[in-house]
């Protein structure tokens, strides 16, 4: 990390909101906030001014709302990354959804008590590690602007002359194999930054898909079901917040409702879902390690598993009893990651087949299935 510390503008129309961030944002190592404002006209000014590199920034404001707001920090100043606050009901999780595509770091749900403490350790429990993971994040693209990466030139293969016919064909009898055995179901899990990348990856594959895939992406009730219609809107395959005891279906994309579980059960000889209120796992709720594990047990080698940007580890211990069963593991690579967490582990534990740039997941879906 940089020995300067890391300026944050805090933008809210409410004096009560803006000390909360500030108190928990100064208590951050590296981290300090340089200024707030009290609506968007206010803070296009501060950030003129002061140059930030993150802005926490509540959605509703007189004046010049977040959107607005979001709209013009991005155009004139792309590199500030922008945290937004947003309520916890309907309108303001499409309004959230909205902000993400618009290049937002990713949003806070404002917390409704009344009692001031627990307001506070609600939003420092929820903002602390996503600034933690911007500052990874502008840490991580601080050096691989530094860095010179050599053209590799890949060597041909030596021409084998000495293979025994029967080695050949043992050979091609198991890649014709590994060719037939294709997947049944996509599993994918995902976090910050996971509804820009969704955005990427779920339109892009085929109305005839002829597979489920089933979705945990790290988010609050109600957000989850926000982001399934606005995936819905953009895709050839139905989106849906999945429901409780719904037979799984190819062609349809099912997301984990928020603060639920969500698992396949096969026990009566059909895939259904089943969301639960089991505790949860990695700190999430929903968790990729609980879809994991039960896409294991009743899909097993013929899953493609996926694994994409995120805070922290959830979906690594998942991943690995995927990897023993015969699943394919594709993973999203560091430099098109917002976080480069989720899929660091199971990369470095060398489980992944496959190590692709955002914009490559789609194609190499399609391939598995």
């Amino acid at each position: 990390m940089d020995s300067e510390p890391i300026k944050v503008l805090v933008v809210d129309d409410t004096l009560f909101y803006r000390k909360i961030l500030c108190d928990v944002i100064n208590e951050i190592p590296g981290v300090k906030t340089i200024g707030t404002a009290s609506n968007g006209r206010i803070a296009l000014s501060r950030v003129s001014s002061l140059k930030p590199s993150l802005v926490v920034m509540d959605i509703h404001m007189p004046e010049m709302d977040g959107i607005e707001t979001l709209e013009n920090i991005k155009k004139d100043w792309p590199d500030i990354g922008v945290i937004m606050i947003s309520a916890h009901n309907q309108k303001d999780s499409k309004i959230t959804m909205k902000a993400l595509e618009m290049g937002a770091f990713d949003f806070i749900p404002k917390p409704e008590s009344e009692n001031m403490e627990q307001n506070l350790n609600e939003i420092k429990k929820a903002l602390v590690p996503m600034i933690k993971a911007f500052l990874r994040r502008k840490e991580i693209r601080s050096i691989l602007k530094r860095q010179k990466i050599p053209e590799i030139k890949k060597p041909q293969p030596p021409v084998k002359t000495n293979e025994s016919s029967d080695f050949i064909k043992k050979r091609m009898e198991k890649i014709a194999a590994n060719t037939r055995l294709k997947s049944q179901v996509v599993a994918i899990g995902i976090s910050t930054g996971g509804p820009n990348a969704l955005a990427v990856v779920i339109p892009k594959l085929p109305a005839d898909l002829n597979v489920p895939v089933l979705i945990v992406q790290h988010m609050p009730p109600v957000f989850t079901n926000a982001l399934a219609q606005s995936l819905n809107n953009k895709s050839s395959l139905k989106v849906v917040e999945a429901t409780h005891r719904e037979e799984i279906q190819s062609n349809t994309v099912y997301i984990a409702p928020g603060g639920k579980q969500m698992k396949v059960d096969c026990s009566n000889n059909s895939k259904i879902i089943k969301i639960t209120d089991d505790p949860p796992e990695n700190n999430c709720k929903p968790s990729a390690d609980y879809l994991f594990r039960s896409v294991a047990e009743c899909y097993g080698e013929r899953t493609t598993a996926v694994i994409m940007t995120g805070m922290g580890s959830d979906g690594s211990a998942g991943l690995k009893l995927l990897k023993a069963k015969g699943a394919k593991i594709i993973a999203q690579n560091e430099k098109t990651c917002v976080v480069y967490g989720m899929p660091r582990e199971p990369i470095e534990a060398g489980i992944v087949n496959v190590i692709s740039p955002l914009d490559d997941i789609a194609c190499e879906i399609i391939k598995t299935v």
